[in-house]
């Protein structure tokens, strides 16, 4: 009977509710539970195994549903984000420390590492990272690319990436790592494309790393993929293998060509300032020259114009002068004289120049040495004394044929 089926006083439902202080018993509880659980598989009252039995399956029951609960206990490591999604679909992206979701098959946890780095390698494959460049494996269909001016070239590069947005990464991009190399090789063709060979394997290096970064980040934002790119490494980049041969004997004649340039240039810049002093020096020489010449000219001017005003006051005297002067400046520069006697059939002939030697070499003689031999006096004295009547007789010889 119900407790609140009509009856007597002492089925009065109200009574004794308030004197009620202590708690329900616990197999009471129990029993309960059991009863519910019976029912619910079909099972009828007080049939089976009895109320310990009843008791055994209900604790294990609870201890299931508590040992269930505890498997939704998840930890986020630093560095990490933990994104959870409920039958599929995202809920929330939780942040490093404990948590706790629903157990499966309700909500699941995927705890993505944001901070590791990451690699790509496009155009080779290394098979370990302590290799040396020269014993990388090349993969022909990434590595070869064409340049602007139509040539080839075999292009290795590595990305290094990380992962900004979990759930971008997680949702967004079926094959985040594989799309990353795709978006690589489609960036790396672009630039290559707009650059020259030479371009590509000299100084333009760096550059065309750098572009090619710029264009993975931009086509990777577009996609949501949730990768920062960190650094774009052009770890190699040369001919293919069939032409290496005369490519390099190509950059040895370029070699070549600019070392003969240098030197060339270091040879004009020689030459070119030696070449502009001696052409200042001429200069300068032919402007003094110049000025010595006016200056003489103007000198000799000036003289003859003295003695012209001389020459109108006494003709005579001043033709005898210019013309002893003149043949004074003559007979000076003169080592040899011929000497017509008048009325005579002999020529006097005067060597000056030896007499002027033995004289030299005299004075040379009488000078060093002391008490040695001296050359003879009147020898000296009758050469110079024929020089002397010589030239008298020269300057006679003169003035008789002028005065002729």
């Amino acid at each position: 009977m119900a407790w609140n089926e009509p009856g007597g006083g002492k089925k009065d439902p109200w009574s004794g509710r308030d004197q009620q202080d202590t708690p329900p018993d616990l197999d009471e509880v129990l029993r309960h539970l059991q009863e519910r659980i019976n029912k619910l598989f079909g099972r009828k009252p007080g049939s089976g195994d009895g109320g310990n039995a009843g008791r055994l399956t209900g604790m294990i029951g609870a201890a299931a549903v508590a040992v269930w609960g505890l498997t939704g206990i998840y930890i986020v490591d630093e560095g990490s984000r933990g994104v959870v999604t409920r039958f599929g679909k995202y809920v929330e992206t939780t942040q490093p420390g404990p948590h706790w979701h629903w157990p499966a098959p309700i909500e699941a946890v995927t705890v993505v590492n944001v901070e590791q780095q990451r690699f790509v390698e496009v155009g080779y494959r290394s098979g370990g990272r302590q290799q040396a460049v020269g014993s990388l494996g090349s993969v022909p269909r990434e590595a070869l690319m064409l340049t602007k001016d139509e040539n080839i070239v075999d292009v290795r590069l590595a990305v290094q990436y990380q992962i900004k947005d979990a759930k971008d990464y997680l949702f967004n991009v079926l094959d985040p790592e594989g799309t990353l190399k795709q978006v690589t090789e489609s960036a790396e063709r672009s630039v290559i494309g707009n650059s020259t060979m030479d371009f590509v394997l000299t100084e333009g290096r760096s550059g065309i790393a750098a572009d090619i970064k710029v264009e993975i980040q931009e086509m990777l934002d577009q996609y949501r993929a949730g990768i920062r790119v960190i650094t774009v490494n052009l770890v190699d980049a040369q001919p293919p293998e069939d032409v290496q041969a005369s490519f390099e004997d190509a950059i040895k004649a370029r070699e070549d060509e600019q070392r003969l340039k240098n030197e060339a240039e270091a040879y004009a810049n020689e030459v070119v300032p030696r070449a502009r002093g001696a052409a200042s020096r001429l200069t300068q020489e032919s402007e003094g020259y110049k000025e010595k010449v006016i200056a003489k000219a103007r000198g000799e001017a000036g003289r003859f114009e003295r003695l012209l005003a001389e020459y109108e006051k006494a003709p005579d005297v001043m033709r005898e002068r210019l013309y002893i002067e003149s043949m004074q400046e003559v007979m000076e520069r003169a080592n040899t004289l011929m000497l017509d006697v008048k009325n005579g059939n002999n020529v006097i002939y005067l060597p000056l120049d030896k007499i002027r030697s033995a004289r030299g070499a005299a004075d040379a003689a009488a000078s060093e040495s002391e008490a040695g031999s001296v050359p003879m006096p009147a020898q000296i004295d009758s050469q110079e004394g024929g020089a002397k009547a010589g030239g008298g007789r020269a300057s006679s010889r003169g003035r008789d044929g002028r005065g002729q």
